[in-house]
């Protein structure tokens, strides 16, 4: 299987203070244009998903939007994007297909590290497997393997200034 690790598109500040405000950010205008690249770069790549797993927080739900463009399959909603990486979001990834995740640092980064280096060294070191990966706004991780901890390889880490051609 492969999997897609997608970190939102740039996002305007909050209106507000609080979880609530921050959870509503949307998307710039310009995260917006600079992430439609990224969605033309990996389809010229040919680039196809399966299925498209987002937070739920607006920022991830609209990047997911404009990601569905290259979506043969369905989109669902984790609340497990918007935590860090757990059993539970292995849970949701199939088996097999090319799926992508989109959501939020440093849980992305965690995830990488997690699925690529596997929890060697005990869960409360999870936080620091991530921080070995720099996850641009709209970056993406590209995977293949069996989506567990250790089980997988990168295939390439895209910062989203490759695709700004």
């Amino acid at each position: 299987m492969e999997l897609l690790l997608v970190r939102h598109a740039l996002a305007l500040p909050p209106e507000g203070e609080g979880e609530e405000a921050d959870d509503l950010r949307p998307l710039a205008p310009k995260g917006v244009k600079r992430f439609r690249k990224v969605v033309r770069g990996l389809e010229a790549l040919g680039v196809r998903l399966d299925l498209i797993l987002t937070s739920p927080k607006r920022r991830a739900l609209e990047t997911a939007e404009l990601l569905s463009r290259l979506l043969d399959g369905e989109s669902r909603v984790s609340p497990h994007l918007a935590a860090s990486p757990s059993e539970a979001l292995l849970g949701e990834i199939p088996e097999e297909g090319r799926v992508a995740l989109v959501g939020h640092e440093p849980y992305l980064s965690q995830f990488l590290g997690w699925l690529l280096l596997g929890d060697y060294m005990g869960a409360s070191t999870r936080e620091g497997l991530g921080e070995r990966f720099l996850f641009k706004k709209g970056g993406v991780a590209w995977l293949e393997g069996s989506p567990r901890p250790g089980g997988m390889v990168l295939k390439a880490l895209f910062p989203p200034k490759v695709f700004r051609i």
